[in-house]
């Protein structure tokens, strides 16, 4: 499985339109969940953020909100943020472009949110300006913890975040079943770290 961890200034180039990170004159890291929520994992990310102040965005799957609303429900009343991940995690690059938009404005229903990520990182720069057009901004990344990866430990996936994260940047994680054992593992460590350093984490605002 290829991955970049950490998004390049030239892949960022090649693909505009889209928010990578989000700089600012304080020291601050974007931590983003992916495909949840999911009972017992997003909860006990949930948990462990609460118990260190800490502020998060998670990009729901449509069909996770309605089976489990209340969870999405927590995640609002904790004050984190929350994001579009499409309905059922359709791939853009395999999907035709009113189809795909279909499925996202179906997770919309469930998803109250201005922010969207494509799954798997992969939509056509057309379906993006859809989007646009139904007043969507996209959120892509700057450093991927690697927890979706099976090959890789658990201390890689912390590692991934300790060696790549700074200011402004994005980080993803995911609250899913596949990712549980390294996120759980990873999770606890990347807040204590990064504030100790003096960092606070923070929901992702645009606009």
């Amino acid at each position: 499985m290829f991955y970049l961890v950490r998004s390049p200034r030239w892949l960022r180039r090649f693909f505009p339109g889209r928010i990578w990170d989000l700089p600012a004159k304080e020291k601050v890291i974007y931590l983003s969940f992916d495909d949840g929520p999911e009972p017992e994992v997003t909860s006990f990310v949930l948990d462990e953020l609460a118990r260190f102040g800490a502020k998060a965005t998670f990009f729901c799957i449509g069909k996770n909100c309605v089976a489990h609303p209340e969870l999405y429900e927590r995640i609002i009343k904790d004050g984190h943020g929350v994001g579009n991940h499409s309905f059922d995690h359709v791939n853009g690059w395999k999907t035709k472009d009113e189809a795909y938009i279909e499925n996202i404005l179906q997770a919309q229903q469930h998803i109250s949110s201005p922010l969207f990520r494509p799954p798997y990182g992969k939509l056509r720069n057309r379906q993006l300006r859809k989007l646009s057009q139904h007043g969507f901004t996209t959120v892509m990344w700057s450093v991927l913890s690697g927890d979706f990866d099976q090959k890789i430990s658990p201390q890689k996936c912390l590692d991934n975040v300790i060696n790549n994260a700074e200011n402004g940047a994005i980080v993803v994680f995911h609250d899913s079943r596949k990712a549980n054992e390294k996120m759980r593992y990873a999770l606890p460590l990347v807040l204590a770290h990064f504030q100790q350093e003096g960092y606070r984490f923070d929901k992702i605002s645009i606009g």
